[in-house]
């Protein structure tokens, strides 16, 4: 007699299947381990990265006390006032610990130069996250600047704010929770509270929510805080990827902005590629 196959069939393979793919890859991770993670993408800490991607975008944070536990870490290990030490850890603390979503130390060199070529006195950054990239800025910045560093998460911004504590940075740098696509009430308090007007702002780092960087862009171009000169860098364009902020820029090339593309590699791993953008406003539109 010909047995047929019921509907439990499906699910019992897709559990079969499941228990494979997880065997497979947990091998994998460890023979990576064991082997001196010579891939970096095969990491515990990198793959509940992935898996806590649905919290991420909701919250700003991996959901498994990366960012606390790197606090942590910090004040109990770095000295006080030593910002490259500061930094230092950090990297290793993505490296070899849990993946870290900061500019990282390769394009970290980036923004250093970006920094540096413009000698921005007034710096705005949006996407604060454990406050790798404004310690970088911190220390590029040329004497009187002050970098004003917009995060929507509040635990976030306190992660940050007791980094920038340790690392002696923190008279240098404000902390503004909020978004600017919050109706208008960060970019109120940003001109309010602390002096945002007309041409004040010589430099902006973009790295928060990709699909937040071409309307954050225009917002800050319509408030009119830009000035002809004025840098805008942008990391993770290709990967995760900001497509329509690419394609703005490009269609505004020679007219109201100059952009330089570096071509670089996804934080920490020399795998995924990624680009930088780095644009300076020309100023109204040439024809």
């Amino acid at each position: 007699m010909r047995r047929t196959v019921g509907s439990s069939a499906a699910p019992e393979r897709a559990a079969v299947l499941a228990v494979l793919v997880a065997a497979f890859v947990g091998g994998a991770v460890v023979a990576n381990r064991l082997a001196g993670k010579p891939v970096p993408f095969l990491r515990w800490s990198v793959l509940r990265f992935l898996l806590g991607s649905r919290r991420l975008v909701r919250e700003g944070r991996v959901g498994d006390g990366r960012e606390e536990a790197l606090a942590r870490r910090v004040v109990e290990v770095a000295r006080p006032g030593d910002l490259d030490g500061v930094i230092e850890l950090i990297d290793d603390f993505a490296r070899r610990t849990s993946f870290l979503m900061n500019v990282g130390d390769e394009k970290g060199l980036l923004l250093d130069d970006a920094i540096v070529r413009a000698r921005p006195l007034r710096l705005l950054e949006l996407g604060t996250y454990c406050g790798y990239s404004a310690l970088r800025a911190a220390r590029v910045m040329p004497p009187g600047a002050r970098l004003y560093s917009v995060e929507s998460s509040a635990a976030n911004a306190d992660v940050a704010q007791r980094i920038w504590e340790i690392a002696g940075v923190s008279d240098r740098i404000t902390s503004v929770v909020g978004s600017l696509g919050d109706g208008g009430a960060t970019m109120d308090r940003l001109a309010a509270e602390y002096g945002f007007s007309s041409g004040s702002v010589d430099f902006v780092f973009l790295d928060h929510a990709k699909e937040a960087y071409l309307p954050d862009l225009l917002r800050i171009e319509d408030a009119g805080w830009l000035h002809p000169g004025s840098v805008v860098v942008a990391d993770n364009v290709l990967t995760p990827g900001a497509p329509d902020y690419l394609a703005y820029l490009r269609g505004e090339e020679g007219r109201r902005w100059r952009t330089v593309p570096h071509r670089t590699h996804v934080e920490y791993q020399k795998v995924l590629p990624d680009l930088v953008l780095e644009s300076t406003l020309l100023g109204v539109a040439q024809p």
